[in-house]
């Protein structure tokens, strides 16, 4: 088991979605800023993807270029989590990492590779189905890490009607 390096960075699993936003904010709450962190969002190719969700990749048409479109689109979702971070008071940096034994391996390896004092992630991904076809991240994270991690419930911003009732 690593030793956890209290000096090392916050790690943000970062994919855009509410869930990961959310757990940005609650982290907000609970440590000590400035401090800094590091924004991660990990992508797949379109036929890892197909793989998982049992369809055939072979001889995917545009292949290659959807690909590029993932990995750009992975990478302007870092940039706009690096933003979301650094107004909560962190000095953030972006990553974006390539998976291709699964999410939270991926996530847990960039962990390691890091020596992350804190994984945090959200509950949910980006939409229900996706969290059927590829299980649940945060759960096998909580499963298999060696490092502290805090899964934030998915809550909903207070609607502004509401707020003060």
């Amino acid at each position: 088991m690593p030793e956890v390096n209290l000096d090392g960075p916050v790690l943000f699993c970062f994919d855009g979605s509410d869930g990961s936003r959310g757990a940005m904010r609650a982290a907000a709450g609970l440590i000590e800023r400035p401090t800094d962190a590091v924004v991660l969002t990990v992508w797949e190719t379109i036929a890892t993807q197909l793989a998982h969700a049992g369809a055939f990749a072979a001889g995917t048409v545009g292949g290659a270029d959807l690909d590029a479109e993932e990995e750009t689109f992975a990478k302007s979702v870092a940039a706009d989590g690096v933003l979301h971070a650094n107004e909560h008071g962190y000095n953030a940096t972006p990553i974006t990492v390539q998976a291709f034994d699964g999410i939270a391996r991926t996530i847990l390896e960039t962990a390691d590779d890091l020596s992350a004092r804190l994984i945090v992630c959200g509950q949910r991904g980006r939409g229900v189905l996706r969290t059927a076809l590829l299980g649940s991240v945060s759960h096998a994270l909580a499963s298999h890490t060696r490092r502290p991690v805090l899964i934030a419930p998915e809550i909903p911003l207070a609607d502004p009607e509401h707020a003060h009732s």
